[in-house]
């Protein structure tokens, strides 16, 4: 994508400090020859003198873990940069470089731990590196998160040695951070047939100017007759005492909206994400789509209340801005209110666009809020709604029941489809495109649902 160098986290880097009060300990090679020095006890049940020599043997390790600890470099010679190769996005495994460089003229031994948070990785890397003298190594793991959003990063905790292991230096280094998991930014690369019929689009824009059924002004001429009669300009007609009609060109430049459920039913999960998670990846398709197109893009998240609002507009930084908000689109425990929505929309969007509005039906004998307020918006706009259906649903609703317990189970399911049916055939017969599509197959549905309106000039 052509906004993901901008979306990379930034770099940061601070030097170690001392972890805690003492922020020492003992290498394991401390242990061991302590645990070597247990042999002069043998000897010592013969001849009480023979445990001297087990004390002198530890007095001695004491020493040379003490010199050992001197020699080691202070924290303050060590420093940590932590680097992104590429944005954080949801479910995509990317790679995190930690750097650590010494300072001082002796070379040390570190096991690192960078503490990532559980949203990115199921546990913290902890990962051994071997830092020269005077220079630097770096170390790297990999990320995919789990979920979208800001998520912060902790800081980086050192424990390091000489070479000879007997003592060792505990350290933090404070390079937290924010960093933001976007939505699946290889998604609208993935869908290359949609990006093949946008540049087909593209050619129209550059083909020669039609007048046809559009609303853009493009002359006037004298009245002909099968002229329609709302097309009449009627100050020109008085200026020139006869009757002169508008002509008209199919517009090349149109608005999409998106309204973007976020409540409590688009937190159903499939396949390890949410619907809301399908839902925000479709919407950063379809914008790419769109702005390929030339056309202006705006997007309304809501829940119980509206959580995010994207003025329409074009262009590469509208496109970064979008992929910004719909990261920290979150779902909400409350059912959304559509009513609210669709009032912002009329609000915001006064001429003529496409609404893109991507929900789910409430399980309900009653015409939902939603199917109302999609009604409501088709009076000054084209609807393109889509509805995120239920697999498990429908292949219970079309299984052979074996027993009792299942053909009532069968028989609910069943009912639950029809209504919901009914419910978009309703939509459809009001001149909505209403249709109902998987969370997998949402992206291909929301793209070629819009790309058939711009075809069609439906607009």
């Amino acid at each position: 994508m052509s906004t993901a160098t901008g979306l990379v986290p930034a770099s940061v880097s601070a030097p170690a400090v001392p972890l805690g009060r003492a922020g020492v300990g003992a290498g394991s090679r401390t242990f061991i020859l302590l645990f070597a020095g247990l042999a002069w006890l043998v000897p010592a049940f013969v001849d009480a003198r023979f445990a001297f020599a087990l004390v002198a043997w530890n007095v001695l390790v004491g020493v040379a873990w003490f010199i050992d600890l001197w020699q080691l470099p202070r924290p303050a010679s060590l420093s940590v940069s932590r680097s992104w190769r590429t944005p954080v996005a949801l479910s995509v495994e990317s790679r995190v470089t930690l750097t650590v460089a010494n300072a001082s003229s002796r070379a040390v031994r570190a096991r690192v731990l960078d503490a990532v948070s559980s949203r990115l990785r199921l546990s913290p890397p902890s990962l051994r590196i071997a830092i020269p003298a005077h220079g630097d190594a770096a170390v790297e793991y990999a990320i995919r998160p789990g979920a979208r959003g800001e998520t912060p990063v902790g800081d980086v905790y050192l424990r390091y040695q000489s070479a000879f292991g007997l003592a060792e230096r505990w350290a933090r280094v404070p390079i937290g951070q924010k960093v933001v998991a976007y939505p699946n930014l290889d998604e609208a690369r993935r869908q290359a047939i949609y990006l093949i019929r946008s540049r087909q689009v593209e050619l129209e824009k550059r083909s020669p100017r039609r007048r046809g059924a559009g609303r853009a002004f493009e002359s006037l001429r004298e009245y002909r007759e099968g002229d329609e009669f709302r097309d009449l300009c009627w100050t020109a007609s008085a200026r020139r005492a006869k009757l002169v009609t508008r002509l008209y060109e199919i517009e090349r430049s149109q608005t999409v909206w998106v309204l973007l459920d976020s409540g409590r039913l688009m937190r159903t999960r499939a396949e390890g994400l949410s619907k809301l998670d399908y839902a925000v990846n479709a919407t950063l398709a379809l914008a790419q789509v769109t702005l390929n197109a030339g056309d202006r893009i705006g997007v309304i998240a809501y829940g119980r209340t509206i959580t995010t609002r994207v003025p329409a507009a074009r262009g590469r930084a509208h496109l970064s801005h979008l992929v910004h908000e719909l990261a920290l689109v979150r779902e909400d425990e409350w059912e959304a209110d559509h009513v609210l929505a669709a009032g912002q929309l009329l609000a915001d969007q006064k001429s003529r666009s496409l609404v893109v509005w991507i929900t789910d039906l409430a399980e309900t004998a009653m015409t939902p809020d939603v199917i109302r307020s999609a009604a409501r918006l088709m009076t000054r706009h084209v609807v393109l709604f889509v509805v995120i259906g239920q697999p498990d649903l429908t292949a219970m609703a079309s299984r052979d029941p074996a027993t009792t317990s299942e053909m009532f189970e069968t028989a609910a399911a069943q009912e639950v489809v029809h209504r919901r049916d009914l419910l978009l055939t309703t939509l459809r017969a009001r001149g909505a495109l209403a249709l109902e599509t998987t969370s997998a197959g949402l992206s291909a549905a929301v793209v070629n649902g819009y790309l058939d309106v711009k075809q069609r000039n439906k607009l």
